[in-house]
């Protein structure tokens, strides 16, 4: 019996002749050889036996198939790993930028709208509404735009001994004012008022903030800056308001030792200082010309008033220009953009500073840059007209002082001036 396919034969010596070069034969000499060995090439069809018929054939010419393996196992698909897919690769798709940059600039707004709200719940939880203008009698009817009582106090809380003598501040108890303004911020830009501290007004009635008790009006007259002293911020902003006619929408407050650090949070205030002076009390000692103020060299310049002729007259004009450069030189993008400096800038503000109750932030925010607006060209700042002085307490101008006021209600360009 022949094992062999049909045209082979199994007789080794009929074989001979159908191997090797031009034979007809279907094996290489190596497998005559060693007949028990499959050979490692191609296998080759005989002319007489097509196996392409058979079911699961594959010759391995189309994949590009090798048989066997580098291990010598078995050929075919039995000992090697499975062929590569055959055909040509799939398309390969350019990446979608414009879904990225979408994806990008969506991940990017959440991440400041959470820094943003964050920021403001931290800002508004420092902030001490400590003033309840609810308790303020007889108020004048309010005018147009808005108006801010700004006052500088002399309060030492929270210094230490070492911090009262390198401030000059002295030790007194309690708190005083030591500098009191008005801005205004209308639609025909902010105006900025200072008011002397020794300006002579008089009390009226008011109800006392702690104990809920009327006094009446005696037309006492003294120094503003008695009202708060006697009664606190309800007191003074029932004074100022009675005294001028303006009604006062907001009240902002602020230590020594905040206006100190809020300075040197940004790392000084620059100011050109038109004329060298000195002044022992406090602790003011400036060359001529522009120079970078620390924390502790700005409390001097805006508290002294013993070294100018106009004493506090002068002294309200350096704080207006100190005020304004101060806000100018905050709120910049190198500090509104910066969290090294932002933060420790609004700290050491919110620490210190008292407001109304109905104070938000925001609207402290527009009081801070009608501040920084004094300066830009469409401000305006100026003392409260004085006319004249009895007992050492200065007058106000009543004719201009009614003037300012109702352009100041009306929302007019200012036109009244303190001389």
């Amino acid at each position: 019996m022949n094992d062999w396919p049909e045209g082979w034969t199994g007789d080794r010596g009929n074989r001979g002749d159908r191997y090797g070069r031009g034979s007809a034969g279907a094996q290489p000499e190596g497998a005559r050889v060693m007949p028990h060995v499959q050979p490692r090439g191609v296998p080759q069809q005989s002319q007489g036996y097509d196996r392409s018929s058979e079911p699961g054939y594959d010759s391995g010419y189309n994949t590009g198939q090798v048989y066997g393996s580098p291990s010598g196992g078995g050929g075919g698909h039995h000992g090697g790993p499975p062929p590569p897919p055959s055909g040509p690769p799939g398309p390969r798709y350019a990446p979608d930028w414009r879904r990225r940059i979408k994806v990008g600039a969506l991940v990017l707004v959440v991440a400041v709208l959470g820094v943003s709200i964050g920021t403001y719940f931290w800002a508004d939880g420092k902030l001490k509404r400590e003033v309840d203008l609810s308790k303020v009698i007889e108020r004048p009817e309010t005018g147009d735009g808005t108006n801010y009582l700004i006052v500088g106090s002399d309060s030492r809380e929270g210094m230490s001994a070492e911090e009262k003598k390198k401030l000059h501040t002295g030790s007194a108890d309690g708190k005083r004012t030591d500098s009191m303004m008005i801005l205004h911020d209308g639609s025909n830009g902010p105006t900025l008022i200072s008011l002397p501290r020794d300006s002579n007004v008089t009390i009226p009635s008011f109800r006392g903030s702690e104990s809920g008790k009327m006094f009446p009006n005696t037309g006492r007259q003294t120094k503003l800056n008695a009202a708060y002293a006697e009664d606190g911020p309800e007191l003074l902003v029932r004074t100022v308001e009675f005294n001028t006619g303006l009604h006062i929408d907001h009240y902002v407050e602020i230590g020594f030792a905040g206006f100190a650090n809020i300075v040197d949070a940004i790392g000084g205030v620059e100011l050109d200082i038109p004329k060298a002076f000195k002044d022992e009390k406090s602790g003011a000692d400036f060359r001529a010309g522009k120079q970078t103020l620390n924390g502790e060299q700005s409390l001097a310049f805006v508290r002294t008033r013993y070294a100018f002729a106009n004493s506090d007259l002068d002294r309200t004009k350096n704080q207006q220009k100190f005020l304004a450069a101060l806000a100018s030189q905050t709120a910049t993008p190198g500090t509104i953009l910066n969290p090294f400096k932002l933060y420790p800038t609004m700290g050491a503000g919110l620490d210190t500073l008292i407001v109304d109750k109905d104070m938000s932030l925001w609207s402290l925010g527009q009081m801070f840059f009608a501040m920084k607006g004094v300066t830009g060209g469409d401000g305006t700042s100026m003392n409260m007209p004085i006319s004249g002085s009895v007992g050492g307490n200065l007058v106000w101008d009543k004719a201009k002082v009614k003037e300012l006021v109702n352009q100041l209600n009306n929302d007019e360009k200012v036109t009244v001036t303190a001389n």
